[in-house]
């Protein structure tokens, strides 16, 4: 936190530095007098906002066991996705409307109170609801925030730094909040998952009480809000993000997930598809539209959002599958889990700062193409960890009480692959995130800004979906393979604990290593896309005019 803290605080002093230095016929390219505090006060929230997807993750046993919901647990993630990924849109829009700085402090009041809710929740329904709400804050927080720095900062390198220090928060958010986690949980297993909620609420107040004397006030826009498009855009959201969620529950009866054929599957993603069918038909018809679909009319900015909703179901995947697999099949501690991930960070700030420096002589092809290849080689090689899962392999483990995965080398099999994962990521946030919201017209950066969100959120939720079902299905027939590996009559094989957990645990890594190789595949399709479509010069991004066909 020390590091990346200073981190920021570094990018921040550019930024005022650039700003005083600036002529003053210079409007054009000067940042606002309160440069850093107001690019701090915006990362904060991000940051707080993103950690908050993983920070409960490393509880949720202890939450299960402290509220009896042991059978519900997945909801505590999948309510959070939900309300976040439906009301992104709303929220965007809202911002525009009524001004974003408003819109940015009402998300970070919700949030905290929700937050609060949660940390004191004595029963599941509490809980629950905690979470939807925290997810309405953070739809209203999040879009608004990027919009925040795109009219804030002009085109050009203090936007690229800017951008950069944002990316770097969205990347570590996630890293910071499996370490927080570990670390509250740690504190007490019966209170510290309370712990886990209660740490936003100071930072979420504090957050909104500077946002007036930070923040440069953003006027409202005349127009009413399209009430028609509101509904049919955040029903189909959420219709689509619950079915794709859907897929990786659990089946209370079955105990497997319910898949992609499953009836309730698929109709929540035919009712969401034909909502979102039905959203853009009559956008077409309103004056004042909730999303102009000018937004989505243009071919490089389409291949931003595709992109952006490939790479991050990529790096929620090595979150996923990584975390489980180092608890698991290498027994490391919940704390021990979250330092693990570190070297995230430090990538992540390296590849943000990076690709900010590059953008103004490169061109975004050749840092995302690159960025892209380079995550993709980090999950093919987190494909390749392997233990003995022989049949005396297993006899072993069995007799020594050792760890499958003891045999694995955190420091040259796991860290330095963690550490090329973020690069990738660093290099390619910074320029997806600046050509998906150049050439917006400020009025729109909000609704802007919620279509990339909405993109990630789609994205990571579909990707996660996949990758998780093909992880159960490959799981599922190597358990079933390894049941006799052991050599014990099925009787005592049933009564015994610890031999079912090894099986699961061999038949884990298999799954596991599976979904991070569909997934390197998933991230080198995206490298194509950007390697073969995108086409955007740089000099293009450091003007305030759209590229030639941006509208």
């Amino acid at each position: 936190m020390t590091d990346n803290t200073l981190a920021q605080d570094g990018e921040a002093a550019d930024l005022a530095a650039a700003a005083d230095v600036v002529p003053d016929d210079a409007e054009a390219t000067r940042a606002p007098a309160h440069a850093a505090g107001a690019l701090i006060l915006i990362c904060i929230a991000q940051l707080m906002v993103v950690l908050d997807s993983t920070i409960a993750n490393i509880a949720l046993p202890y939450i299960g066991k402290d509220l009896d919901m042991e059978s519900t647990l997945q909801w505590i993630v999948t309510g959070y996705a939900l309300a976040f990924g439906g009301l992104l849109l709303l929220g965007g829009r809202l911002g525009d409307i009524f001004g974003r700085r408003r819109i940015f402090m009402i998300g970070l009041v919700i949030f905290a109170i929700a937050s609060a809710l949660g940390g004191v929740a004595q029963n599941e329904a509490m809980l629950l609801s905690s979470r939807g709400l925290q997810g309405l804050g953070a739809a209203l927080a999040a879009p608004t925030a990027l919009a925040l720095i795109t009219t804030t900062f002009p085109a050009g390198p203090l936007r690229n730094r800017a951008f950069s220090v944002y990316a770097a928060m969205s990347g570590v958010g996630a890293a910071v909040g499996l370490v927080l986690g570990g670390w509250l949980t740690g504190i007490d297993p019966e209170f510290g998952w309370r712990l886990t909620f209660l740490i936003n609420v100071p930072i979420g107040l504090v957050a909104a009480y500077l946002a007036p004397r930070l923040l440069p006030d953003t006027e409202a826009h005349a127009g009413q809000l399209d009430v028609v498009g509101a509904l049919l855009g955040t029903l189909g959201l959420v219709s689509l993000v619950y079915g794709i969620s859907y897929i990786s529950l659990e089946d209370s009866s079955t105990g497997q997930p319910h898949g992609f054929g499953d009836p309730v599957t698929l109709f929540f993603i035919g009712l969401g598809v034909t909502l979102l069918v039905a959203f853009i038909m009559a956008e077409r018809r309103v004056s004042v539209p909730l999303m102009p679909l000018s937004i989505l009319a243009n071919r490089t900015r389409g291949v931003a959002f595709v992109t952006m909703m490939i790479t991050p179901a990529a790096m929620f995947s090595m979150f996923f599958f990584l975390s489980l697999y180092v608890q698991d099949v290498m027994g490391y501690s919940p704390l021990h889990t979250g330092l693990a991930f570190l070297p995230f960070t430090v990538g992540m700030v390296g590849g943000a700062t990076a690709s900010s420096r590059l953008i103004a002589k490169v061109d975004p092809r050749y840092i995302v193409g690159t960025g892209t290849i380079l995550a993709g080689l980090a999950l093919f090689m987190f494909h390749r960890l392997s233990i003995d899962a022989s049949t005396a392999g297993l006899v072993s483990a069995y007799g020594s009480g050792a760890e499958l995965g003891d045999s694995i080398n955190y420091w040259t099999a796991i860290a330095p692959w963690i550490l090329v994962m973020a690069l990738g990521m660093g290099l390619s946030f910074v320029p997806l995130t600046l050509i998906a919201v150049h050439g917006i017209r400020h009025e729109d950066s909000g609704i802007g800004s919620g279509v990339l969100n909405t993109m990630q959120q789609v994205g990571g939720a579909l990707g996660l979906a996949t990758l998780s079902t093909i992880a159960f299905h490959v799981t599922s027939g190597r358990a079933d393979d390894l049941v006799g590996s052991l050599g014990l009559p099925p009787e005592q094989l049933a009564a015994d604990p610890k031999a079912l957990e090894l099986i699961q645990h061999a038949a884990f890594a298999d799954g596991a290593t599976e979904a991070f190789l569909v997934g390197a595949f998933m991230i080198w399709t995206a490298s194509l896309i950007i390697w073969t479509l995108l086409r955007v010069k740089h000099t293009e991004l450091a003007t305030e005019e759209a590229p030639a066909g941006v509208h």
